[in-house]
């Protein structure tokens, strides 16, 4: 296999841009920079790729079409490889050999049409003249590929500007040769393009963008010069023969590059169940929190007919959750022995976290013995809650682990149960618990709340329990129920003004 890099001469210049012959191939990394990775947050282990038609080729100066009917055409200033040998698994080390140029790129594509390529980026990348490259080429054996610099104007505001040294990629240049040589022959005249840095973001008719590749440190510091293209609004709309575009907001923050830029109101901050909060939680009764959960229309958050293992034992966590099947021997075979589910789950619980069971409420079963009540309990979880039954009962007790469950049952898990899988949606009780739900439990049974009621019930759990304090006494005192539980408007301003009247009396005097 011949190793030399060079630029074919019939390459070398064209009326319609730099490459003279259509490519074989173009292929795209999804997400090659670091800064790009931060603003999605996520950073891949490995380089990963989509194909884009050789239709799609256009040359500088050209235009560019949003579709009818679309509203999220991004740009993405990019590094084009240009291959100059064939190459079929070859090493790093040699790979950059097999690059003949390099130029800029726009690698466009339409947002509305992501939710259907489902990665593969066909209708959203795949448009005619949505790669344009150009103007000119570097050759490759001038340049060091690590001495790059990629920028995009748009109406000639600098809106993306990276390098390609080893902090900025997060894989580089020859690796992603050589990773593409194990799986394709890459040929001659075949295009790379090599992923784009933070910036990106939405262009609507009308604005024009400008990308350039050139390497500053290199001797005349080439350029690609300016890619030139003017965005134009289409007039053909979709027909109903295939999918069409779709929109929410979460591709209108990765289309404009985050929320604040698509003008859209900042993510709520996640869930956290705070000591505070689950301090509530702990002096809010089950019964009463079904109550207040009932009043918003939530009836069915009841885990049925669990009871603790230890009188007075309660419980307040985050849900993780376990899935068993009905017992089939070779399912049980397959995936009942080794480190199946159950042991996973109960290696992974964390600190204050409740392991929900789905049982299918069979108590002929065990769900859990002794030593996984141990490891749970040294994993610092919450508790336990099964529809099923549990093994070893006495010392799944004595752990001190909160168990609410179905009750004692010497047989193992294999007589009526598979391990199936982990933090699922169960069925638990005759009620749906999804991870991360909010879990309570006393003697009274089980509830389930979801994150985002959780503040909100805890409060008005505990402010109704202080108002049903106040009736007990007055009923105590010898006053009938009719008319005070619940208070009417005459019992609820008596109520009020003795409220008022407690809480002037335990507030700090002013000093004279």
């Amino acid at each position: 296999m011949s190793t030399e890099s060079h630029v074919p001469p019939e390459r070398a210049s064209s009326a319609a841009g730099p490459l003279a012959e259509r490519p074989g191939k173009i292929v795209a990394v999804h997400l090659a920079y670091a800064s790009r990775a931060g603003q999605r947050g996520r950073r891949p282990a490995a380089p990963s790729y989509f194909l884009k038609p050789t239709s799609s080729l256009a040359a500088t100066g050209g235009v560019v079409e949003r579709p009818a009917g679309t509203e999220l055409l991004a740009f993405e200033g990019e590094v084009a490889l240009v291959i100059g040998a064939p190459a079929r698994n070859v090493p790093v080390e040699k790979a950059w050999q097999h690059v003949a140029a390099v130029t800029a790129a726009n690698d466009l594509g339409v947002y509305d049409l992501r939710w259907a390529d489902k990665g593969s980026n066909v209708r959203s990348k795949g448009r005619d003249g949505y790669t344009p490259v150009g103007p000119a080429l570097l050759d490759a054996r001038a340049i060091d590929p690590a001495g790059l610099r990629v920028r995009t104007w748009v109406n000639g505001e600098l809106v993306q500007e990276d390098t390609t040294g080893d902090d900025a990629l997060l894989f580089p240049f020859a690796q992603i040769v050589a990773d593409l040589s194990q799986h394709l022959t890459l040929e001659t005249g075949d295009v790379i393009l090599t992923g784009t840095p933070a910036g990106s973001s939405v262009v609507v008719p009308g604005d024009v963008v400008e990308v350039e590749v050139d390497a500053p440190t290199a001797p005349g510091a080439p350029t690609s010069g300016r890619l030139v293209t003017t965005v134009v609004q289409g007039d053909v709309p979709f027909g109903d023969v295939g999918a069409g575009p779709r929109i929410d907001d979460t591709q209108r923050a990765e289309a404009w590059g985050s929320r604040a830029a698509a003008g859209l109101a900042p993510e709520p901050a996640p869930f956290v169940l705070t000591d505070e909060l689950a301090d509530k939680l702990r002096r809010a009764p089950v019964a009463g929190l079904s109550a207040q959960l009932r009043r918003r229309g939530l009836d069915n958050v009841i885990i049925e007919g669990v009871r603790p293992g230890t009188p007075g034992a309660t419980l307040v966590g985050r849900a993780r959750t376990l899935r068993f099947v009905p017992h089939r021997e070779d399912l049980f075979a397959a995936h009942g022995g080794g480190y199946n589910a159950q042991k996973r789950m109960f290696d992974a619980v964390g600190a204050g976290e409740v392991i929900v069971i789905e049982a299918r409420g069979e108590t002929g079963s065990a769900t859990l013995g002794d030593v996984l009540a141990l490891r749970a309990t040294v994993r610092g979880a919450a508790g336990v809650v099964t529809d099923g039954g549990v093994r070893d009962f006495d010392a799944v007790v004595a752990t001190g682990l909160a168990v609410f469950s179905k009750g004692p049952h010497p047989a193992v898990l294999g007589r009526r149960h598979v391990p199936w899988d982990t933090d699922v949606a169960v069925a638990c009780g005759g009620a749906t618990v999804l991870p991360g739900d909010v879990v309570v439990g006393d003697a009274d049974g089980v509830v389930v709340i979801p994150p985002h009621l959780v503040e909100e019930v805890a409060d008005a759990t505990l402010a109704q329990e202080e108002q049903d304090a106040w009736v007990a006494e007055q009923v105590a005192a010898g006053h009938p129920v009719d008319g005070l539980f619940p208070p009417n408007a005459e019992w609820r301003a008596r109520y009020e003004s003795s409220k008022a009247q407690s809480s002037k009396a335990q507030s700090p005097r002013e000093p004279r």
